[in-house]
């Protein structure tokens, strides 16, 4: 099934804080692998401004990294919309 696209700051936290979780990793263990204090890692995820550096060693204490993907739905995230439609 295709991945939505994190388009915000917002979504982009929360994505983050799921992964975070999913991997068993607590706010301090992020922040100590990033450098950076517990409260920078609760404003990322909460989707307020942090720098980009440290939305970088953020992902990478996460063993994660990041991708330039078209927010643009194609032709298979397309159909199952359609097909989620023709069920109701």
């Amino acid at each position: 099934m295709p991945t939505l696209v994190d388009l915000n700051p917002a979504m982009f936290g929360r994505s983050f804080k799921a992964e975070r979780r999913a991997l068993g990793r607590t706010q301090k263990d992020i922040a100590v692998a990033a450098g950076c204090r517990r409260q920078t890692i609760v404003d990322l995820e909460a989707g307020r401004n942090v720098s980009m550096h440290t939305v970088f060693a953020a992902l990478a204490a996460l063993g994660k990294g990041l991708e330039i993907a078209d927010a643009r739905p194609d032709l298979d995230q397309v159909h199952l919309l359609l097909d989620d439609d023709d069920e109701g």
